[in-house]
Protein backbone atom coordinates (compact mmCIF):
# COMPACT_ATOMS: atom_id res chain seq x y z
CA UNK A 1 0.00 0.00 0.00
CA UNK A 2 2.65 2.40 0.95
CA UNK A 3 4.56 1.74 -2.33
CA UNK A 4 1.31 2.31 -4.22
CA UNK A 5 0.86 6.17 -2.41
CA UNK A 6 4.20 6.82 -3.24
CA UNK A 7 4.09 5.85 -6.66
CA UNK A 8 0.66 7.73 -7.42
CA UNK A 9 1.76 10.85 -4.31
CA UNK A 10 5.27 12.18 -6.47
CA UNK A 11 3.98 12.68 -9.31
CA UNK A 12 0.73 14.19 -8.30
CA UNK A 13 2.60 16.41 -6.41
CA UNK A 14 5.61 17.40 -9.11
CA UNK A 15 2.56 18.09 -11.16
CA UNK A 16 0.65 20.94 -9.00
CA UNK A 17 4.12 22.66 -8.57
CA UNK A 18 3.82 24.85 -11.49
CA UNK A 19 0.39 26.38 -10.46
CA UNK A 20 2.06 27.00 -6.32
CA UNK A 21 4.61 28.70 -8.17
CA UNK A 22 2.21 30.62 -10.42
CA UNK A 23 -0.14 31.91 -7.63
CA UNK A 24 2.34 32.79 -4.85
CA UNK A 25 1.77 36.01 -4.41
CA UNK A 26 -1.40 36.31 -6.04
CA UNK A 27 -4.56 37.84 -4.51
CA UNK A 28 -7.52 35.62 -4.73
CA UNK A 29 -11.07 37.46 -3.51
CA UNK A 30 -13.24 34.43 -2.50
CA UNK A 31 -17.06 34.83 -2.17
CA UNK A 32 -19.21 31.83 -0.21
CA UNK A 33 -23.08 31.40 -0.31
CA UNK A 34 -24.14 31.01 2.93
CA UNK A 35 -25.78 28.16 1.68
CA UNK A 36 -21.98 26.70 2.10
CA UNK A 37 -22.17 27.27 5.57
CA UNK A 38 -25.53 26.31 6.46
CA UNK A 39 -25.16 23.04 4.52
CA UNK A 40 -21.79 22.30 6.94
CA UNK A 41 -19.29 22.73 4.47
CA UNK A 42 -17.33 25.73 6.85
CA UNK A 43 -14.56 22.85 8.26
CA UNK A 44 -13.19 21.80 5.02
CA UNK A 45 -13.62 24.79 3.04
CA UNK A 46 -11.74 26.81 6.10
CA UNK A 47 -9.08 24.19 5.81
CA UNK A 48 -8.27 24.37 1.83
CA UNK A 49 -8.38 28.08 2.12
CA UNK A 50 -5.81 28.17 5.29
CA UNK A 51 -3.69 25.67 2.95
CA UNK A 52 -3.72 28.06 0.33
CA UNK A 53 -2.44 30.68 2.29
CA UNK A 54 0.14 29.11 3.11
CA UNK A 55 1.37 28.57 -0.19
CA UNK A 56 1.91 32.27 -0.16
CA UNK A 57 -1.68 33.21 -1.92
CA UNK A 58 -3.86 36.59 -0.12
CA UNK A 59 -7.33 35.95 0.63
CA UNK A 60 -10.17 38.14 0.91
CA UNK A 61 -12.93 36.31 2.23
CA UNK A 62 -16.81 37.48 1.34
CA UNK A 63 -19.55 35.10 3.07
CA UNK A 64 -23.28 35.17 2.11
CA UNK A 65 -25.66 34.23 4.77
CA UNK A 66 -28.63 34.27 2.73
CA UNK A 67 -30.45 31.14 4.60
CA UNK A 68 -29.16 32.38 8.31
CA UNK A 69 -31.08 35.49 7.75
CA UNK A 70 -33.92 33.85 6.93
CA UNK A 71 -33.85 31.32 9.48
CA UNK A 72 -33.71 34.95 11.84
CA UNK A 73 -36.84 36.14 9.94
CA UNK A 74 -38.68 32.39 10.65
CA UNK A 75 -38.03 32.54 14.34
CA UNK A 76 -39.55 36.00 14.35
CA UNK A 77 -42.40 35.33 12.64
CA UNK A 78 -41.20 37.77 9.61
CA UNK A 79 -41.65 36.68 5.65
CA UNK A 80 -38.15 37.43 3.51
CA UNK A 81 -39.29 39.64 1.07
CA UNK A 82 -37.55 39.93 -2.52
CA UNK A 83 -37.76 42.40 -5.71
CA UNK A 84 -35.54 42.24 -8.54
CA UNK A 85 -33.68 39.28 -7.06
CA UNK A 86 -32.47 41.43 -4.17
CA UNK A 87 -33.38 41.32 -0.46
CA UNK A 88 -35.80 44.33 0.74
CA UNK A 89 -34.23 44.78 4.12
CA UNK A 90 -36.89 46.28 6.63
CA UNK A 91 -36.06 47.32 9.83
CA UNK A 92 -36.40 43.31 10.92
CA UNK A 93 -34.73 41.77 8.42
CA UNK A 94 -31.99 44.26 9.32
CA UNK A 95 -31.82 43.63 12.58
CA UNK A 96 -31.78 39.45 11.55
CA UNK A 97 -29.24 40.24 9.00
CA UNK A 98 -27.08 41.75 11.63
CA UNK A 99 -27.27 38.86 14.20
CA UNK A 100 -27.13 36.60 11.45
CA UNK A 101 -23.75 38.17 10.23
CA UNK A 102 -21.88 38.47 13.77
CA UNK A 103 -23.16 34.53 14.53
CA UNK A 104 -21.36 33.52 11.12
CA UNK A 105 -18.30 35.79 12.06
CA UNK A 106 -17.91 33.79 15.07
CA UNK A 107 -17.99 30.34 13.53
CA UNK A 108 -15.99 31.56 10.24
CA UNK A 109 -13.21 32.49 12.79
CA UNK A 110 -13.53 29.34 14.90
CA UNK A 111 -12.89 27.86 12.28
CA UNK A 112 -9.31 29.01 11.26
CA UNK A 113 -8.75 29.13 14.82
CA UNK A 114 -8.52 25.22 14.73
CA UNK A 115 -5.20 23.46 15.20
CA UNK A 116 -5.56 19.99 16.37
CA UNK A 117 -2.82 17.15 15.41
CA UNK A 118 -3.13 14.84 12.74
CA UNK A 119 -5.62 17.52 10.74
CA UNK A 120 -5.18 19.65 7.83
CA UNK A 121 -4.67 22.98 10.38
CA UNK A 122 -2.12 21.57 12.27
CA UNK A 123 0.69 24.07 12.58
CA UNK A 124 -1.68 26.35 10.80
CA UNK A 125 -1.59 30.62 12.21
CA UNK A 126 -4.12 32.50 9.91
CA UNK A 127 -5.21 35.75 11.63
CA UNK A 128 -8.79 36.93 10.34
CA UNK A 129 -9.25 40.52 10.05
CA UNK A 130 -12.51 41.78 9.41
CA UNK A 131 -13.96 45.86 9.54
CA UNK A 132 -15.38 48.38 8.05
CA UNK A 133 -13.91 47.95 4.20
CA UNK A 134 -17.30 49.07 2.36
CA UNK A 135 -18.52 52.14 2.13
CA UNK A 136 -22.24 51.83 0.83
CA UNK A 137 -25.53 53.86 -0.25
CA UNK A 138 -29.03 52.69 -0.56
CA UNK A 139 -30.49 51.11 -3.25
CA UNK A 140 -33.79 53.31 -3.05
CA UNK A 141 -36.99 53.15 -4.77
CA UNK A 142 -37.24 50.95 -7.81
CA UNK A 143 -40.00 51.16 -10.25
CA UNK A 144 -41.54 51.26 -7.03
CA UNK A 145 -40.00 49.18 -4.92
CA UNK A 146 -38.26 50.40 -1.89
CA UNK A 147 -35.80 48.59 -0.64
CA UNK A 148 -35.17 50.34 2.71
CA UNK A 149 -32.13 49.17 4.50
CA UNK A 150 -30.48 47.44 1.45
CA UNK A 151 -27.56 48.89 -0.63
CA UNK A 152 -25.06 49.03 -2.74
CA UNK A 153 -21.14 49.39 -2.57
CA UNK A 154 -20.38 52.79 -3.03
CA UNK A 155 -16.22 52.52 -2.22
CA UNK A 156 -14.00 49.75 -1.27
CA UNK A 157 -10.97 50.63 1.30
CA UNK A 158 -8.39 49.36 -1.20
CA UNK A 159 -5.51 50.75 0.85
CA UNK A 160 -6.81 48.99 4.13
CA UNK A 161 -7.34 46.13 2.80
CA UNK A 162 -4.11 45.81 1.26
CA UNK A 163 -2.14 46.70 3.93
CA UNK A 164 -4.11 43.90 6.16
CA UNK A 165 -2.98 41.12 3.31
CA UNK A 166 0.50 42.42 3.46
CA UNK A 167 0.83 41.84 7.11
CA UNK A 168 -0.33 37.92 6.17
CA UNK A 169 -3.67 38.37 7.62
CA UNK A 170 -7.20 37.28 6.01
CA UNK A 171 -9.36 39.66 5.20
CA UNK A 172 -13.09 38.96 6.06
CA UNK A 173 -15.66 40.80 4.70
CA UNK A 174 -19.28 40.68 5.74
CA UNK A 175 -22.10 41.68 3.73
CA UNK A 176 -22.88 45.25 5.41
CA UNK A 177 -21.79 48.76 3.46
CA UNK A 178 -22.20 51.67 5.89
CA UNK A 179 -22.64 55.15 5.11
CA UNK A 180 -20.69 58.53 5.76
CA UNK A 181 -23.63 59.18 8.22
CA UNK A 182 -23.34 55.73 10.16
CA UNK A 183 -26.04 53.94 8.52
CA UNK A 184 -26.11 50.20 7.96
CA UNK A 185 -26.67 48.77 4.71
CA UNK A 186 -27.78 45.17 3.71
CA UNK A 187 -25.73 44.19 1.13
CA UNK A 188 -25.53 41.06 -1.69
CA UNK A 189 -22.57 38.77 -0.90
CA UNK A 190 -21.98 38.69 -5.00
CA UNK A 191 -21.96 41.93 -5.13
CA UNK A 192 -19.37 42.66 -2.47
CA UNK A 193 -17.04 40.45 -3.90
CA UNK A 194 -17.28 41.61 -7.24
CA UNK A 195 -16.91 45.25 -5.92
CA UNK A 196 -13.71 43.96 -3.99
CA UNK A 197 -11.72 42.40 -6.08
CA UNK A 198 -12.57 44.99 -9.51
CA UNK A 199 -11.17 47.51 -6.43
CA UNK A 200 -8.28 45.37 -5.75
CA UNK A 201 -7.61 44.21 -9.33
CA UNK A 202 -7.57 40.94 -7.93
CA UNK A 203 -6.18 37.70 -9.71
CA UNK A 204 -9.23 35.47 -9.57
CA UNK A 205 -12.45 35.87 -8.29
CA UNK A 206 -13.54 32.81 -7.10
CA UNK A 207 -17.68 31.82 -6.19
CA UNK A 208 -18.03 28.89 -3.82
CA UNK A 209 -22.05 28.60 -5.00
CA UNK A 210 -25.01 26.45 -4.80
CA UNK A 211 -24.73 25.77 -8.77
CA UNK A 212 -22.01 23.47 -10.49
CA UNK A 213 -21.18 25.85 -12.87
CA UNK A 214 -21.99 27.25 -16.36
CA UNK A 215 -23.45 24.22 -18.51
CA UNK A 216 -22.11 23.37 -22.19
CA UNK A 217 -26.02 24.27 -22.96
CA UNK A 218 -27.46 26.88 -20.36
CA UNK A 219 -30.52 26.79 -21.78
CA UNK A 220 -31.15 22.53 -21.48
CA UNK A 221 -31.84 20.35 -18.33
CA UNK A 222 -28.83 19.34 -16.58
CA UNK A 223 -27.53 16.15 -17.11
CA UNK A 224 -24.39 14.15 -17.94
CA UNK A 225 -24.90 14.96 -21.20
CA UNK A 226 -24.43 18.48 -20.69
CA UNK A 227 -21.36 18.78 -19.18
CA UNK A 228 -20.04 22.41 -17.52
CA UNK A 229 -18.30 24.47 -19.95
CA UNK A 230 -14.45 24.85 -17.75
CA UNK A 231 -13.65 27.69 -19.56
CA UNK A 232 -15.76 30.65 -21.58
CA UNK A 233 -13.69 33.11 -22.54
CA UNK A 234 -15.30 37.28 -21.91
CA UNK A 235 -16.66 37.71 -25.26
CA UNK A 236 -18.66 34.01 -25.31
CA UNK A 237 -19.99 34.72 -21.36
CA UNK A 238 -21.27 38.16 -22.45
CA UNK A 239 -22.89 36.51 -25.14
CA UNK A 240 -24.56 33.71 -23.43
CA UNK A 241 -25.83 36.61 -20.50
CA UNK A 242 -27.28 38.81 -23.66
CA UNK A 243 -29.32 35.75 -24.47
CA UNK A 244 -30.49 34.24 -20.81
CA UNK A 245 -33.20 36.19 -18.62
CA UNK A 246 -32.54 38.53 -15.72
CA UNK A 247 -31.30 36.46 -12.91
CA UNK A 248 -34.02 36.23 -9.87
CA UNK A 249 -32.47 33.28 -7.76
CA UNK A 250 -28.95 32.04 -7.14
CA UNK A 251 -29.63 28.80 -9.28
CA UNK A 252 -30.13 31.12 -12.52
CA UNK A 253 -27.59 30.32 -14.91
CA UNK A 254 -27.24 34.26 -15.10
CA UNK A 255 -27.12 34.51 -11.56
CA UNK A 256 -23.19 34.16 -10.51
CA UNK A 257 -22.25 34.76 -14.41
CA UNK A 258 -23.07 38.34 -14.40
CA UNK A 259 -20.76 39.06 -11.66
CA UNK A 260 -17.95 37.49 -13.39
CA UNK A 261 -18.29 39.22 -16.69
CA UNK A 262 -18.25 41.98 -14.74
CA UNK A 263 -15.22 41.54 -12.80
CA UNK A 264 -13.56 40.46 -16.22
CA UNK A 265 -14.65 43.56 -18.15
CA UNK A 266 -13.12 45.44 -15.00
CA UNK A 267 -9.46 43.79 -15.06
CA UNK A 268 -9.83 41.06 -12.73
CA UNK A 269 -8.39 38.45 -15.35
CA UNK A 270 -10.17 35.69 -14.05
CA UNK A 271 -13.42 34.00 -12.64
CA UNK A 272 -14.84 31.31 -11.13
CA UNK A 273 -17.87 29.68 -10.33
CA UNK A 274 -17.50 26.56 -8.29
CA UNK A 275 -19.59 24.09 -6.47
CA UNK A 276 -19.38 23.60 -2.56
CA UNK A 277 -20.80 20.49 -2.71
CA UNK A 278 -17.83 18.83 -3.99
CA UNK A 279 -15.36 18.37 -1.29
CA UNK A 280 -12.04 19.88 -2.18
CA UNK A 281 -13.84 22.02 -4.76
CA UNK A 282 -11.30 25.23 -4.83
CA UNK A 283 -8.15 23.22 -4.38
CA UNK A 284 -9.57 20.90 -7.47
CA UNK A 285 -10.17 24.47 -9.47
CA UNK A 286 -6.76 26.43 -8.68
CA UNK A 287 -4.30 23.24 -8.45
CA UNK A 288 -5.95 21.03 -11.34
CA UNK A 289 -5.00 21.37 -15.13
CA UNK A 290 -8.81 21.38 -15.83
CA UNK A 291 -10.57 22.60 -12.94
CA UNK A 292 -14.08 21.39 -11.82
CA UNK A 293 -16.37 24.62 -12.40
CA UNK A 294 -16.39 27.35 -14.89
CA UNK A 295 -13.84 29.99 -15.08
CA UNK A 296 -14.57 33.13 -17.06
CA UNK A 297 -11.25 34.41 -18.55
CA UNK A 298 -10.29 37.60 -20.02
CA UNK A 299 -8.47 37.09 -23.51
CA UNK A 300 -8.05 39.95 -25.57
CA UNK A 301 -9.99 38.91 -28.51
CA UNK A 302 -7.52 40.52 -31.06
CA UNK A 303 -5.10 37.91 -29.26
CA UNK A 304 -6.53 34.89 -29.65
CA UNK A 305 -9.22 34.37 -32.85
CA UNK A 306 -9.72 32.31 -36.13
CA UNK A 307 -7.80 32.90 -38.54
CA UNK A 308 -8.10 34.93 -42.00
CA UNK A 309 -6.91 35.06 -45.39
CA UNK A 310 -4.20 37.76 -44.28
CA UNK A 311 -2.36 34.83 -41.92
CA UNK A 312 -1.48 32.24 -44.31
CA UNK A 313 2.07 33.62 -44.13
CA UNK A 314 2.71 34.19 -40.60
CA UNK A 315 1.15 30.15 -40.22
CA UNK A 316 3.86 29.67 -42.71
CA UNK A 317 6.49 31.04 -41.07
CA UNK A 318 5.58 29.76 -37.78
CA UNK A 319 5.57 25.97 -38.42
CA UNK A 320 8.17 25.63 -41.26
CA UNK A 321 10.56 25.16 -38.52
CA UNK A 322 8.79 22.02 -37.09
CA UNK A 323 8.02 20.81 -40.21
CA UNK A 324 11.82 20.82 -41.36
CA UNK A 325 12.24 19.11 -38.39
CA UNK A 326 10.06 16.48 -38.68
CA UNK A 327 7.55 17.62 -35.68
CA UNK A 328 4.61 18.47 -38.04
CA UNK A 329 3.95 16.86 -41.53
CA UNK A 330 4.55 18.96 -44.30
CA UNK A 331 1.51 21.58 -45.83
CA UNK A 332 1.90 23.49 -48.65
CA UNK A 333 0.57 27.27 -49.18
CA UNK A 334 -2.07 25.83 -51.11
CA UNK A 335 -3.53 23.56 -48.48
CA UNK A 336 -3.22 26.21 -45.83
CA UNK A 337 -5.23 28.93 -47.99
CA UNK A 338 -8.34 26.30 -48.46
CA UNK A 339 -8.20 25.29 -45.15
CA UNK A 340 -7.46 28.86 -43.54
CA UNK A 341 -11.15 28.76 -41.56
CA UNK A 342 -10.51 25.76 -39.86
CA UNK A 343 -7.20 27.79 -37.82
CA UNK A 344 -7.25 29.02 -34.53
CA UNK A 345 -4.06 31.65 -33.99
CA UNK A 346 -2.80 33.11 -30.82
CA UNK A 347 -1.32 37.12 -32.81
CA UNK A 348 0.55 40.02 -30.59
CA UNK A 349 1.99 43.09 -32.62
CA UNK A 350 1.06 41.59 -35.88
CA UNK A 351 3.65 38.48 -35.16
CA UNK A 352 1.66 34.52 -35.03
CA UNK A 353 2.99 32.82 -31.87
CA UNK A 354 0.82 30.05 -31.93
CA UNK A 355 -1.48 28.18 -34.15
CA UNK A 356 -3.90 25.06 -34.70
CA UNK A 357 -6.51 23.75 -36.90
CA UNK A 358 -9.36 21.39 -36.27
CA UNK A 359 -10.66 19.35 -39.14
CA UNK A 360 -14.20 17.97 -38.51
CA UNK A 361 -15.67 14.69 -38.65
CA UNK A 362 -19.12 15.11 -38.19
CA UNK A 363 -20.49 11.32 -39.21
CA UNK A 364 -18.18 10.43 -36.26
CA UNK A 365 -18.96 13.32 -34.16
CA UNK A 366 -15.48 13.89 -33.62
CA UNK A 367 -12.48 16.39 -35.33
CA UNK A 368 -8.83 16.07 -35.76
CA UNK A 369 -7.06 18.95 -33.89
CA UNK A 370 -3.75 19.52 -36.19
CA UNK A 371 -0.71 21.54 -36.55
CA UNK A 372 -0.83 22.30 -33.25
CA UNK A 373 2.28 25.10 -32.98
CA UNK A 374 3.86 27.13 -30.60
CA UNK A 375 6.51 29.86 -31.12
CA UNK A 376 10.07 28.54 -28.86
CA UNK A 377 9.92 32.32 -27.62
CA UNK A 378 6.52 32.16 -25.91
CA UNK A 379 6.76 27.98 -25.12
CA UNK A 380 5.74 27.88 -21.90
CA UNK A 381 3.36 30.80 -21.38
CA UNK A 382 0.54 28.78 -22.06
CA UNK A 383 -0.65 29.57 -25.38
CA UNK A 384 -0.30 26.07 -26.38
CA UNK A 385 -3.71 25.47 -23.63
CA UNK A 386 -5.52 28.69 -25.00
CA UNK A 387 -4.91 27.44 -28.35
CA UNK A 388 -6.26 23.89 -27.29
CA UNK A 389 -9.33 25.19 -25.44
CA UNK A 390 -10.18 27.48 -28.17
CA UNK A 391 -10.07 24.14 -30.42
CA UNK A 392 -12.50 22.51 -27.91
CA UNK A 393 -14.91 25.05 -28.08
CA UNK A 394 -15.44 25.20 -31.65
CA UNK A 395 -15.57 21.49 -31.72
CA UNK A 396 -18.34 21.61 -28.83
CA UNK A 397 -20.23 24.49 -30.73
CA UNK A 398 -20.03 21.95 -33.89
CA UNK A 399 -21.61 18.98 -32.00
CA UNK A 400 -18.55 16.86 -31.95
CA UNK A 401 -18.00 14.89 -29.13
CA UNK A 402 -14.18 14.54 -28.93
CA UNK A 403 -11.24 15.54 -30.81
CA UNK A 404 -7.83 13.84 -31.48
CA UNK A 405 -4.58 14.52 -32.43
CA UNK A 406 -1.42 12.60 -34.62
CA UNK A 407 1.89 13.17 -33.10
CA UNK A 408 4.78 11.34 -33.04
CA UNK A 409 6.79 13.54 -30.58
CA UNK A 410 4.65 15.37 -28.03
CA UNK A 411 2.17 12.63 -26.85
CA UNK A 412 3.20 13.62 -23.13
CA UNK A 413 1.73 17.19 -23.44
CA UNK A 414 -1.38 15.85 -24.65
CA UNK A 415 -1.69 13.29 -21.86
CA UNK A 416 -1.53 15.75 -19.42
CA UNK A 417 -4.44 17.82 -20.75
CA UNK A 418 -6.71 14.98 -20.63
CA UNK A 419 -6.06 12.45 -23.98
CA UNK A 420 -5.85 9.41 -23.83
CA UNK A 421 -4.05 6.67 -26.50
CA UNK A 422 -6.10 5.02 -28.52
CA UNK A 423 -5.15 2.30 -31.78
CA UNK A 424 -5.06 3.75 -35.07
CA UNK A 425 -7.82 1.81 -36.36
CA UNK A 426 -10.08 3.96 -33.99
CA UNK A 427 -9.52 6.67 -36.35
CA UNK A 428 -13.08 7.68 -38.35
CA UNK A 429 -13.05 5.75 -41.61
CA UNK A 430 -11.83 9.03 -44.18
CA UNK A 431 -8.87 9.66 -41.79
CA UNK A 432 -8.28 6.20 -41.60
CA UNK A 433 -7.57 6.10 -45.62
CA UNK A 434 -5.52 9.00 -44.92
CA UNK A 435 -3.19 7.53 -42.49
CA UNK A 436 0.56 7.32 -42.77
CA UNK A 437 1.67 3.98 -41.55
CA UNK A 438 5.57 4.81 -42.23
CA UNK A 439 5.37 7.51 -40.11
CA UNK A 440 3.73 5.61 -37.15
CA UNK A 441 1.98 8.51 -35.53
CA UNK A 442 0.52 7.56 -32.47
CA UNK A 443 -3.03 8.61 -31.85
CA UNK A 444 -4.63 10.39 -28.73
CA UNK A 445 -7.83 10.96 -28.34
CA UNK A 446 -10.18 13.22 -25.71
CA UNK A 447 -13.35 13.70 -24.96
CA UNK A 448 -15.38 17.15 -24.93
Amino acid sequence: MSAIFNFTFVPWFRSVAPYIHMHRGKTFVVGIAGEAIAAGKLQHIAQDLALIQSMGVKIVLVHGFRPQVNEQLKAKGHAAKYSHGMRITDEVALDSAQEAAGQLRFEIEAAFSQGLPNTPMAGSTVRVISGNFITARPVGIVDGVDFKHSGVVRKVDVGGISRTLDHGAMVLISPFGFSPTGEAFNLAMEEVATSVAIALQADKLIFLAEVPGIRVQPLEPESEDNPIDTELPLAAAEQLLRSLPPAEKPTDTAFYLQHCVKACKAGVERSHIIPFSVDGAILLEIYVHDGIGTMVVDEKLEELREATADDVGGILQLIEPFEKDGTLVKRDRTEIERDIANYTIIEHDGVIFACAALYPYPEAKTGEMAALTVSPQSQGQGDGEKVLKRVEQRARSMGLESIFVLTTRTMHWFLKRGFVQVDPDWLPEARKRKYNWDRKSMVFVKKL
